[in-house]
């Protein structure tokens, strides 16, 4: 891990600053730590970039442009995708997509089954050296022994199988969690077990097939209990949560559809639960379900609004401000959860890759703003701490923040 006082990680970061093209000085960066930090560049193992397909939600430019302006270098894009990424030649599509527009490194998912249908595996085979891992995010495997065989042949390909864990049996058409708020306001609920329960099953499928599973999204502190228990017996698990999990509960809910994203937001004991296990190492990951829709999809209130919110441009500064400043998570529990272990965990360098942050900007977040054509965020109108300054690929600038800079002068 890099640290902001390390002189190797100065050294780099003034080669890769020095060989970019750029109208902002170096010296504030390498010279004042208490105000500018470079960290290595950050890895979200769980975007939507809604290319092919559904470029109207966004674009692979406008989504890689987000995540740069958010720190990340490197992100794993989701196959809920048109085409859906389940053959070679589908698979081809989005890579194309990413080769001309991206300005970040995309690390593409192929989905678990056929047009995620849960019915027929996927061309795993033929795909496994272009993917990150085999997802069918958006839609957990309903059936045991399709997931068995998934596992089994992931574990033949050497791949990880990334696991959206929901139950459809346990849905019973809920929207938001099945609390206290969904009971006072007359709305239907989705129970935790609908998550932790497709978990468990998972749990005993990688106890029996020996895969690498990675959870996504976890919500529920069962869900925490389930994981810390599979670590403790050795099986070859990690997972994830998302920032408005870390900091949200459902008391935060709102009549607004930038509130409703699938799992929901849970209780607060749920929230604590994962706070927990972020300290503790149990949740490895920081990743931020960035699920960017259109204005009119998000604009049907809470019952009626698609599932999803966009978090990639605003992930660090919450989480810092929410979690690093009042003293609940260390800053390097945070940076190891948003570089290192991603990096670890799916096998991506150690790389000339790094983002810069003024740690003590305060702004409010406007997604008026954002570069992501997503607007829908719970921590609209939230005043942070924490602004990206620079984002650099290689001693290439990916994203610069010019006016903030032009306003600490």
């Amino acid at each position: 891990m890099f640290y902001p006082n390390e002189q190797q990680m100065r050294d780099n970061m003034l080669r890769s600053l020095s060989a970019a093209t750029t109208t902002i000085p170096v010296s504030p960066f390498l010279s004042s730590f208490s105000k500018y930090v470079v960290f290595p560049g950050f890895v979200d193992v769980h975007v939507h970039l809604r290319e092919p397909g559904y470029f109207y939600k966004e674009t692979m430019e406008t989504g890689t442009r987000a995540c740069a302006a958010g720190g990340y270098t490197r992100v794993m894009s989701m196959p809920n995708l048109s085409p859906v990424p389940d053959s070679l030649a589908n698979l081809n599509v989005q890579r194309e997509i990413i080769e001309k527009k991206a300005c970040i490194f995309v690390h593409p998912y192929g989905s678990i089954t056929k047009g995620q249908a849960g019915e027929m595996l996927s061309d795993m085979e033929d795909m496994a050296p272009y993917v990150a891992g085999f997802s069918d995010d958006g839609r957990g495997v309903q059936s045991d022994d399709m997931m068995r065989r998934a596992m089994l042949e992931a574990k033949r390909l050497g791949k990880i199988i990334v696991a959206h864990c929901e139950d459809n049996s346990l849905l019973r058409g809920g929207y938001i969690h099945d609390g206290e708020y969904a009971k006072a306001h007359g709305h239907r609920g989705i129970c935790s077990e609908s998550e932790w329960g497709q978990i468990a099953r998972d749990l005993e499928l990688v106890r029996e097939t020996g895969c690498a599973y990675h959870v996504c999204h976890i919500s529920t502190k069962e869900s925490v209990a389930l994981i810390r228990k599979a670590k403790a017996e050795g099986l070859d698990v990690t997972c994830e949560t998302a920032p408005h999990y870390l900091i949200l509960d459902d008391t935060c809910l709102e009549e607004d559809g930038r509130f409703k994203m699938n799992p929901p937001l849970r209780s607060p004991e749920d929230r604590e639960a994962l706070v927990e296990g972020l300290i503790d190492g149990t949740i490895d990951m920081i990743a931020t379900d960035h699920a960017p829709h259109s204005r009119e999809e998000k604009g049907r209130g809470l019952e009626k609004s698609l599932m999803g919110v966009v978090g990639i441009e605003t992930a660090f500064a919450c989480v810092y401000t929410y979690l690093v400043k009042p003293g609940t998570v260390s800053l390097e529990r945070v940076i190891d959860a948003l570089s290192t272990r991603p990096r670890e965990r799916f096998s991506l360098p150690f790389a000339d890759e790094y983002c810069v942050f003024d740690l003590e900007s305060e702004y409010e977040i406007d997604p008026g703003k954002f570069k992501s054509l997503g607007r829908a965020t719970p921590f609209a109108g939230e005043r942070v701490f924490g602004k990206c300054m620079l984002t650099t690929i290689d001693g290439k600038i990916v994203h610069q923040n010019l006016d903030s800079i032009t306003e600490d002068k």
